[in-house]
């Protein structure tokens, strides 16, 4: 791994939308990148995680200059039996800075917010592709473990079924 540029992270703002909407359409262009594709990637899509994640979770964006580099988000799912979860976490790292250390960092500043600034969250989820196995490893060496296997959940695009792997990081 090179060492990452200069960048710093922070709490995302609504302003942010456009910069990241760009962010999440590049990583889609790459193939298991994220789940969604490109035109998949709309302002609804970006301001419901937004405002989501501002308003009852947590969502951060790393910056470069006036460049959104990465960006994650998570909040409670609804009822409120799930209060203490943050779920439907996804992650984005622009294609140019993957592999230099953004994204262990924003990641790990999400998981140091939950610690310090949320005592109420008691487990963070996620869910990755079975064929992602790099996202795995890193999930897992940030202390996630995984909890079984959804099988057939994810249809690739030449028409073939792989699993989706829910995974969770618990406060202890």
């Amino acid at each position: 791994m090179t060492s990452a540029p200069a960048f710093q992270i922070r709490h995302a703002q609504l302003e942010d939308a456009p910069g990241i909407r760009q962010l999440y359409q590049a990583v889609a262009r790459i193939e298991g990148g994220i789940a969604r594709v490109e035109n998949e990637i709309n302002e609804e899509y970006v301001q419901h995680n937004l405002s989501s994640g501002l308003s009852k979770g947590v969502c951060l964006v790393a910056v470069q200059g006036q460049d959104i580099i990465a960006e994650v988000h998570a909040y409670p799912p609804f009822p409120r039996v799930f209060a203490h979860v943050l779920s439907d976490l996804t992650i984005a790292v622009h294609p140019d800075f993957q592999g230099v250390g953004v994204g262990r960092a924003i990641f790990t500043q999400l998981l140091t917010t939950v610690r310090e600034q949320q005592p109420h969250i008691f487990r963070v989820e996620l869910i990755a592709r079975e064929s992602n196995q790099k996202a795995i490893r890193f999930y897992q060496s940030l202390g996630f473990e995984i909890e079984g296997a959804m099988k057939g959940r994810i249809r690739r695009p030449d028409g073939n079924f792989e699993a989706d792997i829910p995974m969770a990081w618990l406060r202890t």
